[in-house]
């Protein structure tokens, strides 16, 4: 089936995350340049090398059923929370939407590995007769695609990205592709994380990916400062409803921007490193701008992956430059992961969100803790909100993970 150029929009956005429990609060957090990194205070926390991370700022089961909460794996609690938000948002709910033309794509980078290690530990301690019978349907990595599926009603493609930290923004280019492939007219997108967990706190801490910096939570995700270490790892998840404009329009919905084009590749590096200099990053960027029918030119603004690390940030800005030029100087950039940490299989979809407000409200959120930019970064970075022009806008969110994955996504406003 050759793919169509049919125009898709952003209908309806959910997330549940440090800075908030839904859109409105965690923009404004954002706005404001507040951090919501903060201590943990489980007992398992006093032997971890890291001690600090982006907890929600709102437990799900404040917003679930009891009964429902205890058959999700937190992932799939953040996962909810957000797709009830955002499918309220876009105005389907109640409605008569054909399930046969409504998808969904939700992505994880890791899964259901609460349950997976719970689950393990009660087999050590108590026997495998105490294993609960739901730890399969609530570990495995579609869990919460398949139970947005069952709270909507979908029944077109349900799908589960697995790119490490790209895939929140690979499951909203994947649900593009299937509007323009004509599979689905209507694609709830996204991505859901809940890894703040002994066992890969302590990984990624040993792998040195994890900032070990003891002083204030507040400001240890320092995306492009000199004095970046590592990222702090965050919580939550990110839900987008994407339409064909056509049906979007003809049911009076409201648009929120369009997902012009996406662009997907892959490093062949080193299953940890990115290239060093940006090498598949550029390729996704400048498929995606391919792929939207647009000039670099028209790119004002870069919600960056930026997580904080030392090599991840240089390698971004190469590639900007590399695929932008001299109109590199014009983009306003910036790195919200300063603010929530870094939510892994997440982080593409509540950037995405990030980066669909920031177009629809001509404002960029900023970058806090940067005190002192490193100077081989030759960016724009927004470090208070930041005015975004009049006119037709396009701006471009970026997810990069393990593996070599690399995701671009360019959004456009919408007259």
């Amino acid at each position: 089936m050759l793919m169509s150029h049919t125009r898709v929009v952003v209908t309806g956005m959910g997330t549940t995350s440090p800075l908030g429990g839904d859109v409105a609060s965690t923009w404004d957090g954002m706005l404001a340049g507040r951090s919501g990194v903060r201590p943990l205070t489980e007992e398992w926390a006093e032997e971890m090398p890291v001690k600090i991370a982006g907890r929600v700022a709102v437990e799900p089961t404040e917003v679930l059923e009891r009964v429902k909460a205890r058959r999700l794996d937190r992932s799939s609690q953040f996962a909810m929370v957000a797709a009830m938000e955002a499918w309220r948002d876009s105005g389907l709910e109640g409605s008569d939407v054909d399930g046969d033309r409504l998808g969904v794509a939700m992505a994880s980078g890791i899964g259901g590995v609460n349950t997976l290690l719970d689950n393990y530990d009660v087999l050590k301690a108590k026997g495998p007769r105490r294993v609960s019978p739901l730890a399969v349907p609530m570990l495995m990595p579609n869990a919460p695609a398949a139970q947005i599926s069952l709270l909507i009603g979908a029944r077109a493609a349900v799908n589960t990205p697995v790119s490490a930290c790209a895939s929140g923004n690979e499951a909203i280019a994947l649900a593009v592709d299937q509007i323009r492939l004509g599979r689905a007219d209507v694609v709830v997108a996204g991505g859901t994380e809940a890894a703040i967990h002994p066992l890969p706190m302590a990984a990624f801490a040993n792998m040195m990916a994890l900032s070990k910096n003891a002083g204030d939570p507040t400001t240890v995700s320092r995306p492009w400062d000199t004095g970046r270490d590592g990222f702090v790892l965050g919580e939550g998840a990110g839900v987008v409803v994407l339409e064909s404009e056509e049906h979007a329009r003809a049911r009076g919905a409201r648009v929120y921007a369009e997902v012009l084009g996406a662009g997907i590749t892959a490093d062949s590096h080193d299953i940890a490193q990115p290239d060093p200099a940006g090498r598949g990053g550029s390729r996704a960027i400048l498929r995606a701008i391919a792929e939207s029918q647009i000039s670099g030119d028209d790119i004002v603004h870069v919600n960056a992956h930026a997580t904080s690390t030392p090599q991840g940030d240089i390698a971004e800005g190469l590639m900007l430059h590399a695929t932008l030029g001299s109109h590199v100087s014009e983009v306003v950039v910036t790195s919200t992961k300063s603010m929530t940490g870094h939510l892994l299989g997440g982080a593409g979809a509540l950037e995405a969100i990030a980066t669909i407000l920031a177009i629809h409200h001509r404002t960029s959120p900023p970058t806090i803790n940067l005190d002192e930019q490193d100077p081989q970064v030759e960016l724009d970075i927004a470090t208070k909100p930041r005015d975004l022009p009049a006119g037709d806008i396009v701006a471009l969110n970026n997810s990069f993970g393990f593996g070599g994955a690399n995701v671009a996504v360019a959004f456009g406003s919408t007259s």
